[in-house]
């Protein structure tokens, strides 16, 4: 979930995502700076995978952010994208590890294509990674980083008093 900032501008107000700079947006009401934060930042990735640059990975949401959360194949592509370029693997020798034809590759490594899931799985695993989904209640994406982060603390607490 990547976390967007909207603020207000001379034109309406501004949306911009601290993580991929690259994806800002803009809207003449909140709603519609918020309804366009998707496409901008969607659009920004796409000229990552373009240039064949890594995907910055989300930071937590901080006060006065809201998120924006991927769609899960697309969140895959990026894992995938990001494995390919630091195992620096190119395009050809991925298709041949899968046994597909480059253009299948490209269509994997492609934001606005409507890939598989299970495609992407198995070209992970050609990586040697595993893809790993998970699953948070729809209406507390702000709130799972404060509970993750208060359980941290308290699971470090309890470590710190069983070592005294």
């Amino acid at each position: 979930m990547y976390a967007y900032k909207i603020e207000p501008d001379t034109a309406g107000f501004l949306v911009t995502f601290r993580d991929i700079p690259e994806a800002l947006s803009a809207g003449g009401t909140i709603e519609e700076a918020r309804a366009n934060a998707g496409e901008a930042l969607i659009t920004a990735l796409e000229f990552y995978f373009e240039d064949r640059r890594p995907v910055p990975a989300p930071s937590r949401a901080k006060v006065g952010e809201e998120v924006f959360k991927l769609p899960v194949v697309l969140a895959a592509k990026v894992e995938l994208h990001n494995a390919v370029l630091s195992q620096g693997i190119r395009r050809a020798a991925l298709a041949r590890n899968i046994n597909a034809h480059a253009s299948d590759v490209d269509r994997l490594l492609d934001v606005r294509h409507p890939s598989k899931i299970g495609a992407i799985e198995t070209a992970m695993q050609s990586l040697g990674k595993y893809l790993v989904v998970g699953v948070v209640d729809a209406d507390a994406p702000k709130t799972l980083v404060v509970a993750k982060s208060k359980a941290a603390v308290k699971a470090r607490a309890q470590s710190s008093a069983r070592k005294k």
